[in-house]
């Protein structure tokens, strides 16, 4: 894994992440939209203008990848190296969330 990516993914975004989780499977804009929405009960509703500035930015990185143009719709799969990026952020936010229960466990136990 390239450092620059790296450097440039991690932390990622709310929307970058879901979008890679999206495209775990082979998903056009408008699916990725919807299995975004899906998933997080409808907490993140990604924008069009949105959606393929990111897409864009992430083919371009090879995070992800162009798999077919069918009717003017592209599809999009993610790579490799996408993989490896949301296991590193899947990681990092693990660690995150365990450590802030520890200390919320602590002060809670000390406020009683």
């Amino acid at each position: 894994m390239q450092d620059n990516l790296i450097k440039k993914y991690i932390p990622m975004t709310e929307t970058t992440y879901y979008t890679l989780l999206a495209v775990m499977e082979l998903r056009h804009g408008y699916a990725i939209m919807q299995f975004v929405s899906r998933l997080t009960d409808g907490r993140i509703q990604l924008g069009t203008g949105t959606l393929y500035t990111m897409v864009g930015r992430l083919v371009e990185d090879y995070i992800i990848r162009i798999v077919s143009v069918d009717g003017g719709k592209k599809t999009y799969h993610i790579t490799d190296a996408g993989i490896e990026l949301l296991v590193r952020e899947t990681e990092r936010l693990n660690q995150q969330l365990d450590n802030g229960r520890d200390i919320l466990k602590c002060t809670s136990a000390g406020d009683e």
